[in-house]
């Protein structure tokens, strides 16, 4: 029943097979099949050789990893502790009355495909963070039920870290759902080859978070423009709008570091090159902005119309995702659609190609992979087809694919320090450069609260790289004093982000001459929005914005300092409070405000005509107000001034950080 390989624990029950093996320091993959066990390597990296103490009989096994144990009974139970001996998992017991495992395959009738459950013990009390990127208004996901799928906001990389002193990756890519009741945890997926998961101990959140990364993969080290201000808006119709922009915040004297090609710049989807009606001078353009310290990123969609130069190839050499039924158009937007496979390598090298020579050997040398959950126009996994299998099974996978895609490519053609914008990732996406940002949300404050929250589970998931459209992208109109005072409380917090910028499809207010198409076909059939530079909205708005400008400006080598670290360890530039300070209990609880490094404490203004917040300092430091320079020992909550040009912000222990000019 039970036996050893090496370092791995098995357990052989009718036709159940169950691995359990070290999978990096205080860590153990699972594995259970009713066929083979798989070696898929979706998230996980190889693991390196540990010893782990492995005992059974004939009633029980178990295997010790450092500071994490696994014990299974003869019936197939399994329990993980921590180092010292404290449950932190276990698996829901089989009853005769009940008659349903902790772990269960159903198999598909006729084929090699199961539906896989996976149900746990649940501790009322336990809080639990990470999961991705959801739109809604919940830091602690302890009650919550999450699809287990990308859609356009919505982004699910199943990693959560749990107060109770663990990690745990649902290593699947498949559709799927979790529901983290009071009563139970049950993680399922209706279609899949086996059951695979990787759980970690640690003694603080900070360890966990490390040991994750380790597993998976961390970001690479950010380019330097990285850091600074990016301009963005829906969308620079032409080289020459773009440029004019570019060369207006020069003549200003205002900082920016990135600018922004939107979508539709191109002749056909599918074509990946600039439309040379409105975009005459690629090269020339690159130079010019990398004359005034400017990078350029272009942004690509997976979507090939049958109109486009490349279509009829990559049918015929199985490079596009394929529908099992019905017709082949995945996607319909200006133009019938299906989307590129980016689960086959010689797909990856195809695409890679075309980016090359259109864009990559041009001077571009930062892209926006949009579209990348990928977006189909109905959502049926059952009807869709990759190269590694049905989408029902693979899907999940495909953002980090798509963002492999340029890595890959970027990195053969001798570029280090990689990093693309991506509308959606998965576990292991970091590791191939990926900045993901949260979808075309809407413009409003009630949006901007869900974002910090979102914004906190998606560094606990392990994406270190994250942005907002700062003012949100639905919406918006330059002139309504309310939504400049949105726009304004977004832009302080985006200062304090990852990464800062500035993007929308803002309202025209029935300016009807404003952002028509220019032509009908190519990159002239798409409208714009309004516009979206930070002197397009008034006077007032613009001191302000541009006083945050400069504050983004003076704290860079701070930034830059937490991205090394996030290259180097894993470790979440932007965390909820309790990854510094786990001992606070009142830190676990903090879900509107979070820390920006070691040294910063950032309070968002999240409502409108709020003026002054209530603001928690955790215990064991002592803050420094960084508009009064009054000092406050931890462990209180104060009501804080936040006037429409501040942002609540506060240094830990003394930390010389030029928030605010000397």
């Amino acid at each position: 029943m039970f036996k050893q390989e090496g370092s791995r624990l098995i357990r052989e029950y009718d036709s159940e097979q169950l691995w359990i093996e070290p999978w990096g320091e205080n860590a153990l993959r699972v594995r259970i099949s009713c066929d083979i066990v798989r070696d898929d390597d979706w998230a996980l990296l190889p693991a390196p050789k540990v010893q782990a103490a492995i005992n059974w009989d004939r009633d029980a096994a178990s295997i010790v990893n450092g500071k994490i144990k696994a014990e299974i009974t003869k019936e197939g139970q399994i329990t993980f502790y921590n180092q010292k001996g404290e449950v932190l998992l276990r698996e829901y017991k089989n009853t005769y009355q009940l008659k349903y495992a902790g772990h269960e395959l159903r198999a598909h009738p006729g084929s090699s495909d199961y539906q896989v459950t996976l149900r746990l013990e649940s501790d009322p009390q336990e809080k639990l963070f990470g999961m991705g990127q959801y739109q809604q208004p919940f830091l602690n996901l302890k009650g919550c039920q999450l699809e287990l799928t990308h859609r356009n906001s919505q982004t699910s990389v199943p990693f959560v870290l749990s107060s109770l002193g663990y990690g745990f990756l649902w290593h699947n890519p498949a559709v799927g759902r979790v529901n983290f009741n009071l009563n139970i945890t049950e993680w399922s997926a209706p279609s899949a080859k086996q059951l695979d998961y990787w759980i970690t101990a640690g003694d603080t959140p900070a360890e966990i978070e490390e040991s994750y990364a380790l597993a998976t993969g961390t970001v690479p080290v950010m380019p330097e423009y990285g850091t600074g201000f990016w301009q963005c808006k829906l969308r620079y119709q032409t080289q020459a709008e773009l440029l004019e922009v570019a060369r207006e915040y020069k003549r200003r004297e205002l900082p920016i570091s990135v600018i922004v090609v939107d979508f539709f710049h191109w002749t056909n989807q599918g074509d990946w090159k600039f439309d040379p009606e409105y975009w005459p001078d690629p090269e020339g353009m690159v130079k010019e902005l990398r004359e005034m310290g400017i990078e350029l990123m272009v942004s690509v969609w997976p979507t090939v119309q049958t109109e486009s130069e490349n279509y009829q190839e990559m049918i015929e050499k199985g490079y596009l995702v394929r529908s099992d039924r019905g017709v082949r158009t995945q996607f319909n937007f200006l133009g019938q659609c299906s989307i590129f496979d980016a689960t086959h390598p010689e797909a990856r090298q195809f695409l890679w190609k075309v980016i090359r020579t259109n864009y990559y050997d041009k001077g571009i040398r930062i892209f926006w992979l949009d579209e990348a959950e990928p977006e189909f126009t109905v959502y049926d996994h059952d009807i869709y087809r990759y190269h590694l299998g049905s989408s029902q099974q693979v899907a999940n996978l495909y953002p980090s694919q798509y963002s492999r895609t340029f890595y890959e490519g970027m990195q053969a053609s001798g570029q280090s320090n990689i990093m693309n914008l991506v509308r959606a990732a998965w576990a292991g996406s970091q590791r191939y450069g990926a900045l993901a940002w949260s979808g075309d949300i809407a413009s409003n404050f009630e949006t901007l609260r869900i974002q910090v929250r979102a914004g906190l589970n998606m560094s606990i998931a392990g994406i270190p790289w994250w942005t907002t459209d700062i003012g949100g992208f639905h919406g918006g109109n330059p002139d309504d004093p309310g939504f400049r005072e949105c726009l304004i409380r977004w832009f302080q917090y985006g200062v304090f982000c990852p990464v800062f910028r500035l993007h929308g499809d803002r309202d025209h207010g029935g300016k009807d001459h404003a952002g028509k198409p220019l032509g009908t076909s190519g990159g002239g059939i798409c409208p714009s929005g309004a516009d979206n530079e930070i002197w397009s909205y008034g006077e007032e708005a613009y001191d302000i914005l541009k006083a945050h400008l400069f504050m983004r400006e003076r704290l860079r080598p701070y930034i830059a300092g937490l991205m090394q670290e996030a290259h180097d360890k894993g470790t979440p530039p932007m965390r909820p409070l309790f990854y510094d300070f786990p001992k606070d209990a009142a830190a676990w609880e903090a879900d509107d405000q979070y820390m920006f490094g070691p040294g910063l404490l950032v309070a968002p203004v999240l409502y409108a005509g709020e003026r002054s917040r209530k603001v928690y300092l955790p215990e064991g430091a002592v803050w420094t107000n960084v508009h009064t320079g009054e000092m406050t020992a931890g462990g209180c909550t104060l009501s804080v001034e936040a006037p429409l040009e501040q942002i609540p912000v506060f240094i830990r222990d003394g930390a010389e950080l030029p928030v605010v000019p000397a």
